[in-house]
C-alpha cells in the first residue's frame, strides 16, 4: 500500500473499502495532462522567486516530462491507493528524481491544483467544442443558401400554421447554434483564470508570483480571492448550462427531423447511415440517431442539476463534495462532442422533399393570413377582417377545397371588397417573397442573411484550420 502524504496525522491505515469510496483517479486521470503542465509552471514559478534552485526546477521539470512520457504510452499504472491523478503523478515523480519531488508541491494544496486542472481541461476543451458548433452553423448557412426557395409548412401548435421556406428553417436553428457559440466564448473568460496560490484556503507565506503562472499557463488572469478560488465551480456549472442548452437545441432540432422524416410528414429523408431497421418489420427505417440525441439531451440536463445540487449549501472553502464535479462535466462534455459531431454529418446528407412539403400547404388553409392582411390593407380593421378570413376557412372546409380553389363570388359573398387581384396573394411563394421585413422568410432575405452568417461566424470564432 502505497504511503499517503497526509499521514502523518494518522496512526492507522486507511481502509481498503475507504480507498475506493474516496478515491477520484479513475475519472480525473483524464486530467493528467493538464495536473502536469500546471506543476511544470508552477516548479517554474517556484525557481523564479527563490523557493526552488534552478537546478531544483530543471530537475522537477524533466521529471514531470518522463512521468507524462510514461503515462501516454500506457507504462504508469495509475492506482486507487494514490487517490488521484496529482498524488500519483507526484509519487511517480519522486520515484525518478528522489527526494527533490517532494519539494513541487511546496506553496501548494491539492484544493488549489485540482481546480487549476479542471479550469485548464475545460479552457482546452471547449474551443473543440467551438469548433464543432461552428461545423454545424457552416453546415446550415449551406443548406439555408441552396433551399432558400423550397416551400415548407410552418407550424404553431404543431399545426400548419403559414408558409416559409426550408432555408428559412435552418437560419432559425442557425440563430440558435450562435447563441450557444456566444455562450461558450463568454464563458471561456472566466474558465481562464488561476486560483493556483490560494493554498488550501488561505494563501501562502512565500513570495509567489501568481500572474507568472497564469501567463505560463495562458490563463488570462488569477482568482482573487484564496476562499473563493478553491471553492469555486461556477465556471464548471457555467459549462454545464451551455451544454444542457446545446442539447436542448439538438433536441428540438431531433424532434423535427423524426417528424418530418415520417411517413405522415415526408418532408425530409434521413440518409441510411443514420437509421437502423427493425429485427421483425422489413419495411422500417428508423430515425434512431435523431431519437437517441432526444434522448441524451436527460444526460446533460441531469449533470447540472447533479453539480447545482452538490454546491447547494456548502460551506467555505473546499469540501470533498466539491470531488463530485468532474464526472458530471466530463460526461457532458463526451456527450455534447459526440452529438455536435454525428449531427453534422447527419444534417449534410440529408435530403429534402420540396413536392411533399408543397403537397402540405395546400391542405391547411395556410394563407388565410393573406386574406385577412388584402382585407386589413383596405381599411377592414384587422379583427374584421380575420373574422372574414375564417369564415372563408370554414367555407372551403366545408366543400373540401383550397381558399385558392374559391370563386370570387364566394369571397365577395363574404366581403365586397373582395377583387380579381385576391387570386394574386392566393399564392404560396408570393405570400412568401412579400415577407421582406429583416428576419422575414423571404428568399432574398434568407440569402442575405446566409451571407451574414458567415461574417457572424468569423466574429465569434474564426476558422482554426
Amino acid at each position: 500500500m502505497a504511503e499517503k502524504p497526509w499521514g502523518g496525522r494518522f496512526r492507522e491505515e486507511t481502509l481498503r473499502i475507504v480507498e475506493r469510496f474516496t478515491a477520484s483517479i479513475g475519472f480525473d486521470r483524464r486530467m493528467y495532462r493538464q495536473d502536469i503542465r500546471g506543476s511544470i509552471a508552477h516548479a517554474r514559478m517556484l525557481a523564479s522567486v527563490g523557493i526552488l534552485t534552478e537546478e531544483e526546477a530543471d530537475t522537477l521539470v524533466r521529471g514531470l516530462e518522463q512521468v507524462l512520457a510514461e503515462i501516454e504510452r500506457g507504462e504508469l499504472e495509475l492506482t486507487e491507493s494514490l487517490e488521484d491523478i496529482h498524488m500519483n503523478v507526484e509519487h511517480r515523480l519522486t520515484q525518478i528524481v528522489g527526494p527533490v519531488g517532494g519539494k513541487l508541491h511546496t506553496a501548494r494544496s491539492r484544493n488549489d491544483q485540482v481546480a487549476l486542472d479542471l479550469r485548464l481541461y475545460l479552457a482546452d476543451e471547449v474551443p473543440e467544442i467551438l469548433d464543432l458548433l461552428r461545423g454545424l452553423g457552416e453546415v446550415l448557412l449551406e443548406r439555408a443558401e441552396a433551399e432558400a426557395d423550397l416551400l415548407v409548412p410552418g407550424y404553431t401548435h404543431l399545426q400548419r400554421a403559414q408558409p416559409v421556406t426550408f432555408g428559412h428553417h435552418w437560419l432559425a436553428y442557425f440563430e440558435m447554434f450562435l447563441r450557444d457559440m456566444e455562450r461558450y466564448r463568454d464563458a471561456l473568460g472566466r474558465i481562464r483564470r488561476s486560483p493556483l496560490g490560494a493554498g488550501a484556503l488561505a494563501g501562502s507565506p512565500y513570495p509567489l508570483d501568481r500572474e507568472r503562472v497564469a501567463r505560463d499557463l495562458g490563463l488570462e488572469g488569477v482568482c482573487r480571492n484564496s476562499l473563493d478560488a478553491v471553492s469555486d465551480r461556477d465556471f464548471a456549472l457555467e459549462f454545464l448550462f451551455a451544454g444542457s442548452v446545446v442539447m436542448m437545441h439538438l433536441s428540438r432540432l431531433s424532434e423535427e427531423l423524426v417528424l418530418w422524416s415520417s411517413q405522415e410528414f415526408g418532408f425530409i429523408e434521413l440518409s441510411d447511415g443514420f437509421c437502423t431497421g427493425s429485427s421483425i418489420m422489413p419495411q422500417k427505417k428508423n430515425p434512431d440517431v435523431p431519437e437517441l440525441l432526444r434522448g441524451k439531451t436527460g444526460r446533460a440536463y441531469g449533470n447540472l442539476i447533479s453539480l447545482l445540487t452538490t454546491l447547494k449549501a456548502l460551506p467555505l472553502a473546499y469540501n470533498k463534495d466539491m470531488q463530485e464535479d468532474k464526472e458530471p462535466v466530463f460526461d457532458t462534455l463526451d456527450t455534447v462532442k459526440g452529438s455536435l459531431a454525428i449531427t453534422v454529418e447527419m444534417l449534410r446528407n440529408l435530403k429534402v422533399r420540396p413536392d411533399r412539403a408543397r403537397a402540405a400547404l395546400k391542405a391547411g388553409f395556410l394563407l388565410a393570413t393573406e386574406l385577412a392582411d388584402y382585407l386589413a390593407a383596405k381599411g377592414v380593421p384587422f379583427r374584421q377582417a380575420h373574422e372574414a378570413a375564417g369564415r372563408l376557412v370554414a367555407l372551403a372546409e366545408a366543400r373540401g377545397c383550397g381558399l385558392e380553389d374559391l370563386d370570387l363570388e364566394t369571397l365577395r359573398s363574404v366581403s365586397p371588397l373582395f377583387e380579381e387581384d385576391v387570386f394574386q396573394v392566393l399564392d404560396p411563394e408570393a405570400s412568401v417573397a412579400r415577407r421582406t421585413v429583416l428576419g422575414g422568410p423571404a428568399p432574398d432575405n434568407v440569402r442575405r442573411e446566409a451571407r451574414l452568417g458567415w461574417e457572424r461566424l468569423d466574429a465569434i470564432w474564426p476558422r482554426r484550420d
